[in-house]
């Protein structure tokens, strides 16, 4: 079994049972908790990548405003679901940010090539992992999104199409982030234009009928298949 450990900042970590050489950031959803995750992930991914490490962070507790300002899990304020354009916590998503940066970094200074790096996140999670990745100066491994969306509020420092490859998964019944969200996040990611004027081309779109703001076996397999691909390359 894979060792765990949970440091000062709530940060689960599922370890390599082999060399080190590539290491998966996940960022949970709004009221969750990254144990739940850590428990699910060790069953279905660490026996199939034993050189790479998962970092699960946790969310501190915010007043959240789609439930009357009560405290929970969040990376950065949710006023309804689904989200509207003009919501966009600006200060925590700030914070947030850093905080999946300063993994990204302590990665890179223990030795990780970014190219090895790779983002993942479910709803909110996806939503914050995007912004960095789309920004970060860092040339990472890829994001997959799990149910995700891109806030309109962020998209303003977007400037630049992803030189790494993208997976967007996402059920076809979520009404809390419908997957028109995704769509539109896609779409967005596509007419982005990278350094050379070409238009970005490498996100790939997984949908899964009937599926509603969850997860399944089948978007677990599509997941490992992505990953397996990328560190192969």
């Amino acid at each position: 079994m894979p060792r765990t450990s949970n440091d000062a900042n709530q940060v689960l970590v599922i370890q390599p049972t082999a060399e080190h050489k590539a290491t998966v950031i996940f960022a949970h959803g709004l009221g969750q908790v990254n144990a739940t995750w850590h428990m699910a992930f060790t069953k279905a991914f660490a026996h199939q990548f034993p050189t790479v490490q998962w970092l699960l962070p946790q969310a501190p507790l915010r007043r959240v405003s789609m439930n009357q300002g009560m405290l929970r899990p969040s990376w950065f304020n949710i006023w309804q679901l689904p989200p509207q354009p003009a919501d966009y916590d600006e200060q925590a998503v700030t914070e947030s940010i850093s905080t999946i940066e300063d993994l990204i970094l302590s990665q890179i200074h223990s030795g990780i090539d970014p190219k090895r790096i790779f983002l993942m996140g479910f709803s909110q999670g996806a939503a914050l992992s995007l912004m960095v990745g789309l920004t970060t100066l860092n040339e990472l491994g890829g994001i997959i999104a799990m149910s995700g969306w891109l806030p309109a509020g962020y998209r303003k420092h977007i400037n630049l199409a992803p030189s790494f490859p993208i997976l967007w998964c996402h059920g076809t019944h979520d009404e809390e982030i419908p997957i028109a969200y995704g769509t539109d996040a896609v779409n967005f990611i596509k007419s982005l234009s990278s350094s050379d004027g070409s238009h970005s081309s490498g996100v790939a779109v997984r949908t899964y009928c009937g599926l509603q703001h969850s997860i399944n076996d089948q978007e677990l397999a599509d997941i490992a298949a992505f990953l397996r691909a990328q560190l192969q390359s």
